[in-house]
């Protein structure tokens, strides 16, 4: 790894800001392929915080198989009753993932950026740098009021967890009605996947609402699920907490601009909340583009891709509006398509063909009829808008310990 000092006063081909997975796997790439590169972050040394898992086709051809600490042959699904995915399913080494990504050839500024712009990023210690191209890879902006992704999820040690998740297997969506939310409450569901270092991950996920769900919310409804199963906490396991935006855009093309990589570039699944797989499978697009001379958002996003995004959004829009009788119809109507459509909605980038007939019919397929209206938006658009949590909570009773 390179110092300021090494490089001190000469341009880079391309400078990095933020070094969580995406970005650092794009600086690695670029620097692999012999660009000069310089990348930002106030830590470039830490170990994520977040969980990262994904389907293992999603993988680039590049990664090591030592990144996969835990793999799951054929995760299952709950709606209305037990569906099969038959597509491999991973958690990833966070440890393996970075030490998988070495910046050795790069320089790493250990500082925060106060400005970002096409050319040039100032620090704020007012150090300078200049680069042909700059990067924003540093994740998504405040939530506010716009559709979110927020789960809780609390470590518990694979013993423990035995009654629900065991090794090999995992929960993507568990929709059964074991939460204590009850129907008149914003609707959620269960995701549960082994670790690979002992230890299972129990995480009641919100997807679509406005301003999303308070974790406090999601820690009562995680509970009431694994008390369900026999499962009791010591109060003391670990927790992790997700709260962001799905709605992020893909930047326009021809603008003077640092160009947003990864989940601040568009990149986060609008309908699933997952980004890291799909941006690591698009880094060598960027490289690519970079050594033809071509923009990178062009070759990032052609019209099929901006129109796969175009209807995942619709998708998130209608997610957002449902109640929970209403999302376990849905999903058991999605998970009973073909496999190509399903890989078209969970993660395929721009096959908008299979996307638009998979989402048509599921529509078509959630049954009572009426709840259609719901799903297209000509009813109840504005649910769950101003829901209060607090209330519910007094209503329902403490369950948390």
């Amino acid at each position: 790894m390179r110092t300021m000092s090494d490089r001190a006063g000469r341009e880079f081909d391309l400078c990095v800001v933020g070094l969580g997975p995406t970005g650092r796997a794009l600086a690695h790439r670029a620097m692999r392929a012999g660009f000069r590169v310089a990348t930002v972050d106030p830590r470039p040394d830490r170990l994520w915080p977040p969980t990262f898992s994904c389907w293992i086709d999603e993988l680039p051809d590049w990664l090591p198989p030592s990144t996969i600490a835990a793999r799951i042959p054929r995760p299952a699904v709950w709606t209305r009753s037990e569906h099969r995915i038959d597509r491999p399913y991973c958690v990833l080494s966070k440890t393996a993932l970075r030490d998988a990504l070495p910046l050795d050839d790069a320089t790493v500024v250990a500082g925060r950026a106060t400005r970002v712009e096409a050319n040039e990023v100032e620090l704020a210690d007012a150090t300078i740098l200049r680069a042909a191209t700059v990067f924003d890879t540093r994740g998504l902006p405040t939530l506010g009021q716009r559709r979110a992704a927020s789960a809780h999820g609390i470590f518990v040690d694979a013993e423990t967890a035995a009654p629900m998740v065991t090794e090999g297997e995992g929960l993507l969506l568990d929709w059964r009605p074991e939460n204590g939310a009850g129907p008149d409450a914003p609707p959620s569901f269960l995701y549960s996947v082994p670790l690979g270092d002992g230890t299972v991950i129990f995480e009641e996920t919100s997807l679509g609402l406005r301003g999303g769900m308070p974790q406090h919310e999601l820690r009562r409804r995680t509970l009431n699920r694994l008390a369900a199963h026999g499962i009791r906490l010591t109060g003391t396991e670990p927790t992790e907490a997700a709260h962001y935006p799905l709605d992020q855009s893909p930047p326009k093309k021809g603008t003077a601009q640092a160009i947003p990589f990864g989940s601040r570039g568009g990149m986060m699944h609008p309908c699933t909340g997952y980004s890291v797989a799909g941006s690591l499978a698009l880094v060598d697009t960027v490289v690519t583009a970079l050594r033809a001379g071509s923009d990178p958002i062009v070759e990032l996003w052609p019209r099929q891709a901006r129109l796969v995004y175009w209807m995942r959004i619709r998708g998130l829009w209608g997610m957002g509006r449902l109640t929970t009788e209403q999302s376990i119809a849905m999903f058991d109507a999605f998970f009973g398509a073909a496999a190509r459509g399903q890989r078209a909605l969970l993660s395929t980038h721009d096959d908008y063909t299979a996307l638009g007939a998979v989402l048509f019919n599921t529509v078509a397929r959630t049954w009572p009829f009426r709840w259609r209206y719901d799903l297209v938006g000509w009813t109840n658009r504005n649910r769950w808008v101003g829901f209060d949590f607090a209330s519910a909570l007094d209503e329902t009773g403490p369950d948390i310990e």
